[in-house]
């Protein structure tokens, strides 16, 4: 991120999402709220996009990884979960299309990213619901449990997290403080979260497209720079106490929300994890 700017990386989710309503009619994840939020013009979004079709993987990718969490985030609810911490939150409409009364929504961010969101929602008139708390937090002068705690988080309570499209951008270092962060919290408290697998383990041909995907976010100023095996990541998971681990690859993506597998069962690329504290 520049200092004093919102995530560009986070816009361009945000971009996606839109786009996602529009030219696959929120096919996977429906959002009626993902373009008015934007506030970008939806014949602007339908023809960029248009123009660089090698952007679709991604588009669909991120659709998935939202579907996927608010579907975990629904059946977490439904056991009696009532706080959710949206890690990262970006443009994320989740709060405000809440349909748990109960449930408690924290959005994290920097300040910066925060206070442009706010701004978009009050250009686009989208009102913040009561069960929502902004939790504008700068990592480098306060820690995540302290961010929470002043926003009135319950650390004796369960409560889900959703951190989509973060953790490549963390040192590994960061990625593990906040799951061990998470890792103490009330039995039965979970994470939803992305990876990818390491570049050097996927064939010449998708390290070559990896390669110019992390050139292009480089190049807005926020590199990617942790990447994770799954026969490694699993075994640290448990160790912090996850007893329960459900990790879709690749094939496993295609599989279930784009009806058919694309390559072959071992294809790399990026992971849809749901890690719950037994």
């Amino acid at each position: 991120m520049q200092i004093g700017q919102p995530s560009r990386t986070a816009q361009r989710a945000a971009a996606h999402r839109a786009v996602h309503q529009l030219l696959e009619q929120g096919r996977i994840f429906h959002d009626p709220l993902a373009v008015r939020i934007l506030g970008e013009s939806p014949r602007t979004l339908e023809a960029e996009a248009v123009a660089n079709p090698g952007q679709r993987g991604m588009r669909l990718f991120i659709a998935a990884r939202t579907r996927f969490a608010e579907t975990a985030v629904a059946a977490s609810a439904k056991r009696g979960v009532r706080q959710l911490v949206v890690l990262g939150a970006g443009l994320d409409t989740f709060a405000y299309r809440n349909p748990h009364e109960a449930l408690r929504v924290f959005e994290v961010d920097h300040p910066a990213t925060q206070a442009w969101k706010r701004q978009r929602l009050a250009e686009a008139n989208i009102a913040a619901p009561d069960t929502l708390t902004f939790t504008p937090v700068d990592f480098e002068r306060v820690s995540l449990a302290e961010g929470l705690a002043a926003a009135g988080f319950d650390a004796a309570a369960p409560a889900i997290f959703t951190w989509l499209g973060v953790v490549p951008y963390l040192t590994e270092q960061a990625v593990f403080a906040t799951l061990g962060f998470i890792a103490g919290l009330a039995k039965g408290s979970e994470v939803v979260f992305t990876y990818s697998d390491p570049p050097q383990s996927m064939p010449a041909r998708a390290e070559g497209a990896h390669g110019r995907r992390a050139a292009r976010v480089a190049a807005l100023g926020e590199p990617w720079l942790t990447f994770f095996a799954p026969q490694t990541l699993h075994p640290r998971l448990r160790a912090l106490g996850f007893g329960e681990i459900e990790d879709l690859g690749p094939t496993e993506v295609s599989i279930l929300y784009f009806g058919a597998p694309a390559g072959s069962p071992d294809r790399k690329g990026g992971h849809l994890v749901r890690a719950r504290l037994g």
